[in-house]
C-alpha cells in the first residue's frame, strides 16, 4: 500500500484489532480548512485512488481493497489518541513593505499580531521567511533588498521571543512575484515577506 496523491489531506492508517484477520486500513480525511487530496492505495493485486473526505478502505491478506465511507464521529472516537499526535498544520503569513524600504505597512500590523497568536500555540515552531521585492531596480538590488526585508521580519519574531535558531530566511528578489508585471513596476503586493510556520 502507497499513499502517493495528496498535499492537503490528513491520511489515517491503522492496525486492526488482534481478533481480526490482519488488514490495512486507510481513511482520507480532509484539512482544517475543508481540502481533500488524494491517496493512492496499492496492494499486489489491486489499485484504488481516495479522493473524498472519510473515503475509507481496507486490504486484507489476499491484496483484496474493500472501499467504505467511514463515519466521522467513529473515527473521531476510535483514532482519538492518534489524531491529537498530530502536529499543528502550516500556516502561512504574509506582510508588506513601503516601497524601497524594509518598513512594513500599517495594515502588516495586524498580520503579525495573528502570526504572534499562532506562535504562541505551537510549542517548537518552524519558520521560514521570505522576502520579495517589485520589479523598480536592479536585480541585485532586489536580491539584497529582499534579503534586507526577510532579516526586519526575523528580528521582530526574535524581539517577541522567537528563538532565532528556529527561523530560516531567505530572499528572493523580483523572481517570485505575487503579481506578475512587466520590468520597473511599482506593484505594493509584490513587496512582500511569506511567512511559513510549522
Amino acid at each position: 500500500m502507497s499513499p502517493l496523491l495528496g498535499v492537503a489531506a490528513v491520511v489515517l492508517v491503522a492496525w486492526l484489532g488482534q481478533h481480526e484477520a490482519p488488514t490495512d486500513r486507510v481513511v482520507l480525511l480532509q484539512d482544517e480548512n475543508g481540502k481533500v487530496g488524494k491517496v493512492l492505495v496499492k496492494s499486489a493485486t489491486a489499485e484504488q485512488t481516495l479522493a473524498t473526505a472519510y473515503a475509507g478502505a481496507r486490504v486484507d491478506t489476499t491484496g483484496r481493497i474493500d472501499l467504505r465511507t467511514e463515519d466521522p464521529a467513529e473515527i473521531a472516537r476510535r483514532y482519538a489518541l492518534v489524531l491529537d499526535a498530530r502536529p499543528p498544520q502550516a500556516k502561512s503569513y504574509t506582510v508588506n513593505f513601503v516601497s524601497g524600504s524594509d518598513q512594513l505597512t500599517a495594515e502588516s500590523t495586524s498580520v503579525l499580531n495573528e502570526l504572534k497568536a499562532e506562535l504562541a500555540r505551537r510549542p517548537a515552531p518552524e519558520i521560514v521567511v521570505i522576502g520579495h521585492t517589485d520589479s523598480v531596480g536592479t536585480s541585485q538590488a532586489n536580491d539584497a533588498l529582499s534579503l534586507l526585508r526577510a532579516e526586519a521580519v526575523r528580528a521582530l519574531l526574535v524581539g517577541q521571543g522567537v528563538p532565532a535558531a528556529s527561523i530560516e530566511v531567505a530572499g528572493r528578489g523580483e523572481r517570485e512575484p505575487l503579481v506578475p508585471v512587466g520590468d520597473e513596476v511599482a506593484e505594493p503586493r509584490n513587496r512582500r515577506v511569506e511567512i511559513n510556520v510549522r
